[in-house]
């Protein structure tokens, strides 16, 4: 048999790819290999409803077991890959096996930013990145009463709620000023920094940490930067993640904070792609942003529309990659759903009021992204207006009487 595909990681790009690629009708060797020892589940819902116990962990898959065999995928689990030969088209694997391919794909997601203090690796402190983590912290908050939770991202943020419904004393450590800084417009930050107070959550910003201090080896306290200790039982690290590029990097291929590909997801070796939170691709909707015109993105819409669209191009139907990029977060009883890039220093230009709300970000007078709380219709008429490319004006998108959906659908 001639050797087929080999899709290293087997998280969401992985798997979504190795789905398109039978839906497409591609019907050579297909090998979907994972360092995981579980089927392919879905992320997002492990910060939430997974640790408020609303979905088990047969809930978060994205097929089961049998789909793998109906679709002639090959699903090697528990199989950390630990080197490409690209010279002899081969994926090395650390029990020694090695896999023949015709084209390779590395999806191999990403993982998170240590926290690079003393006492960071004491007994007690946690990360949300995969399963085992969740099943850790989920025991873990049993019998746990003070939680210190670093950084204010998405993921903090979200076990922070859940944590807080559960009536634990949480707070929230954040170098920044307020939370969610990079993401979202100073307007929404607020919003869910009163959201998250009302569940009992308390906030320290513009706070460094310095030192975890433990006690019989476990963490005991989180020492800041301003002389502040926190009582801690447990400590949940939340400070962004890095992308997986050490095979590239081994490989000779080019990576810089994730793997170089062009528009179609190609690296420079015609024989290997990369998709998903470990590549750095250009994007349309980059305009203006500092830096190359590349971004990497780390999103399950992301993940999904590029194992389409590299997908399609090994099935003959190549197309440049240029889906818009669209978020969420659900943080207690409020969602938060974004669509597009934004930038720190982009115009807000508010929609709504109380706790439904959209912010319209202008960058040079072009709307760029809109950040949408509790207004689901917003979000999607944004995402309309967004990937058209269809002019709004900060007037129009301030102006309640004026018809957005109406644009959006090509009737104003």
């Amino acid at each position: 048999m001639e050797p087929g595909i080999v899709v290293v990681g087997a998280g969401q790009a992985g798997f979504q790819l190795a789905a398109s690629l039978r839906e497409g009708g591609y019907r050579g060797a297909l090998t979907l290999v994972g360092d995981e020892p579980a089927l392919p589940y879905q992320r997002p819902p492990l910060s939430k409803a997974y640790l408020a116990g609303k979905t088990d962990a047969a809930g978060l898959a994205l097929r089961p077991a049998g789909f793998f065999a109906d679709h002639d995928i090959t699903h090697r689990v528990a199989s950390p890959a630990t080197a490409i030969d690209r010279d002899g088209r081969r994926l090395v694997l650390a029990d020694g096996t090695a896999l023949p391919y015709g084209h390779l794909v590395i999806a191999t997601g990403s993982r998170n930013r240590p926290l690079p203090v003393p006492g960071a690796d004491l007994d007690g402190v946690r990360q949300l990145r995969g399963l085992a983590d969740a099943d850790a912290l989920k025991a873990a908050l049993e019998g746990t009463p003070r939680i210190v939770v670093i950084g204010a991202g998405f993921i903090g943020l979200e076990f922070a709620a859940v944590a807080a419904s559960r009536g634990l004393s949480v707070t929230v450590v954040e170098a920044a000023g307020r939370p969610m800084a990079r993401a979202v417009s100073a307007r929404t930050a607020a919003f869910f920094q009163e959201a998250q107070e009302s569940l009992g959550v308390a906030f320290a910003f513009t706070a460094g940490v310095t030192a975890l201090r433990g006690r019989e080896g476990r963490v005991a306290s989180v020492v800041l930067a301003d002389g502040r200790d926190l009582p801690a039982d447990l400590v949940v690290v939340g400070i962004g993640v890095l992308p997986n590029g050490e095979l590239a990097v081994a490989a000779g291929l080019p990576v810089a904070d994730g793997i170089r590909v062009d528009a179609f997801l190609a690296t420079p070796d015609p024989a290997v792609s990369a998709i998903g939170d470990c590549a750095r691709f250009p994007s349309p909707h980059a305009h203006g942003l500092a830096g190359d015109g590349t971004v990497r993105i780390e999103s399950v819409q992301n993940a999904i529309d590029q194992g389409r669209c590299l997908a399609a191009r090994l099935t003959g139907k190549p197309a440049a990659y240029g889906a818009l990029p669209w978020f969420w977060s659900d943080q207690g009883p409020h969602k938060l759903q974004i669509a597009g890039l934004s930038a720190p220093d982009d115009a807000a230009v508010v929609r709504g009021e109380g706790a439904a709300f959209s912010v319209f970000r202008f960058r040079d007078g072009v709307l760029r992204a809109v950040e949408s709380v509790n207004r689901a219709g917003d979000h999607m008429i944004a995402r309309r207006l967004l990937a058209a490319g269809t002019p709004l004006t900060p007037d129009q998108a301030g102006d309640p009487a004026f018809d957005l959906k109406a644009l959006a659908m090509g009737r104003a």
